[in-house]
């Protein structure tokens, strides 16, 4: 079973910087997890609409030029990273999971990725893209059909395969709260992946491994690695 750092180390560094991305590897982490906006000067890295809570800012992320946005300490000294600064601390072979928080031009997006992928020298095949929004994962795939889409749900819908398997997905990532070894068996006889998330206690992470749980993402990717070992 995978281990994917949530946003990175995030326990133990500042979440979705460069600090917790590169802490999740040295913790022996097989991927990360973070999340993006797509802001008029760059794939930027973070999860919240606004910014206060994870920085000395204040106001809309989106509203806020990128120029801004370097300026602002996002905790011990941190930066609020691009996607490009981010593939860049990627071991060879680690999963990369980007979930897209906003999306407004879906061309340019894959534009933009693609590109950050190259000049990063990254394998696009360890990329799982991933959203609530399915309509923005079917315009990426309908762009990009090689790169490997993760449906996120939330809930235990009786469709949530079937709506995985006509975006083409490669894996359904659901919550934690509601999966359960039917829905597991359900969506790996569909042929997807099972990614859950967030997965922070050990008796959880060994419940989900005894399912056949494709993996998990967790806040604590040091502790996953000692118990799942």
């Amino acid at each position: 079973m995978l281990i994917i750092a949530h946003r990175g180390a995030s326990t133990l560094a500042p979440e979705n910087t460069l600090k917790a991305f590169i802490l999740a590897f040295k913790q022996q982490s097989d991927g990360i997890e973070f999340d993006t906006y797509q802001h008029d000067d760059a794939i930027v890295v973070f999860h919240d609409k606004t910014l206060g809570r994870t920085t000395n800012g204040s106001g809309l992320l989106l509203q806020t030029p990128l120029a801004e946005l370097k300026q602002l300490d996002a905790g011990e000294g941190e930066v609020i990273p691009t996607l490009e600064e981010v593939l860049t601390t990627l071991p060879d072979g680690a999963l990369c999971n980007i979930e897209v928080k906003h999306l407004h031009n879906a061309e340019t997006w894959v534009q933009d990725v693609k590109q950050a992928v190259e000049d990063a020298q990254i394998n696009p095949n360890t990329l799982l893209v991933s959203s609530f929004n399915h309509h923005w994962l079917a315009a990426i795939s309908a762009l990009w059909p090689q790169v490997a889409i993760g449906a996120l749900t939330a809930t235990y819908a009786l469709d949530a395969t079937h709506c995985a398997r006509q975006l083409k997905a490669k894996s359904i990532n659901i919550a934690l709260d509601v999966v359960n070894a039917d829905f597991v068996n359900t969506a790996k006889q569909a042929g997807l992946d099972v990614y859950v998330y967030t997965v922070d206690e050990p008796e959880d992470m060994l419940q989900l491994k005894l399912w056949g749980v494709t993996g998990i993402f967790t806040n604590v990717p040091n502790i996953a690695k000692r118990v799942l070992n």
